[in-house]
């Protein structure tokens, strides 16, 4: 299961006309933790912004899962619900989940839900879609991830042959 976390980003923009403006923006990072995810949100903006810019905060993002179609470019958050039963109680307990998608507008997210979660086991409802401020997602990329831990650089030697040679 993913952990998203959303990362607000602060930085200046130049604008059509050339001037510089100060702008906030939220993008979505895949990580196990605050400081992975602070991480990898420095390292995709060093890529993309030029100049100084600043992580102002770092929230975990309430999503059960995250769709990405590539007609649109826009993020909705969708809010969905549905109720088990539960187990010896004879109680019925009402779950929500929120979803990210990308779709051109409202309707079409709607649409895309009942698309993108037509395998699930019980009836669900949408009960809600709004427009999301993110930006852009970020998700997990192992191949990504294991080139930045490539073999060691000749010029480095395992720490028990430099502690040997500094009790010698």
């Amino acid at each position: 299961m993913n952990t998203w976390f959303t990362c607000k980003i602060k930085y200046q923009k130049i604008d059509e006309k050339g001037k510089a403006k100060n702008v906030s923006e939220a993008y979505l990072v895949d990580a196990v933790s605050f400081t992975e995810a602070e991480r990898r949100i420095y390292e995709k903006m060093e890529t993309m912004i030029q100049g100084e810019f600043y992580v102002t905060g770092i929230a975990k993002a309430r999503l059960s899962d995250v769709f990405y179609y590539e007609d649109s470019d826009q993020w909705h958050r969708c809010k969905m619900t549905y109720t088990l039963e539960e187990e010896g109680k004879g109680k019925e307990k009402k779950i929500t989940n929120y979803v990210l998608l990308t779709a051109p507008n409202v309707k079409e997210a709607y649409d895309r839900m009942y698309q993108s979660l037509n395998n699930m086991l019980v009836d669900f409802r949408v009960t809600e879609i709004v427009e999301s401020p993110i930006i852009e997602v970020f998700p997990y990329d192992s191949e990504e991830e294991d080139t930045k831990f490539q073999e060691a650089p000749d010029n480095y030697r395992p720490l028990s042959e430099v502690n040997e040679d500094q009790s010698v």
